[in-house]
């Protein structure tokens, strides 16, 4: 994933100040709504568009919650993980 398409995602999403991810998603669905094929103004290339952005940004700060709970843990505790050869045997 490259800085632009993320940009361009939040840009797509309009989430501009958004902080957590049910931000994101309350977002997404209001979207998915307006765009989806079925609906009367329902556009499929967008509303592709918008699962792809929402997907992107889902995995971004998924990723970015894992990272930090690690290191958050690894702050707290930091011998109760060595580097794991004492378990390989």
């Amino acid at each position: 994933m490259s800085y632009d398409e993320f940009e361009e995602a939040v840009e797509f999403l309009g989430l501009i100040g958004v902080e957590n991810k049910e931000m994101v998603r309350e977002r997404y669905l209001k979207l998915s709504k307006e765009l989806h094929p079925d609906m009367p103004n329902g556009d499929t290339q967008k509303f592709q568009k918008l699962n792809t952005s929402y997907k992107l940004i889902s995995q971004y700060m998924d990723r970015f919650r894992f990272k930090f709970s690690r290191e958050e843990f690894r702050d707290q505790y930091p011998f109760s993980f060595s580097s794991g050869k004492e378990w390989i045997k």
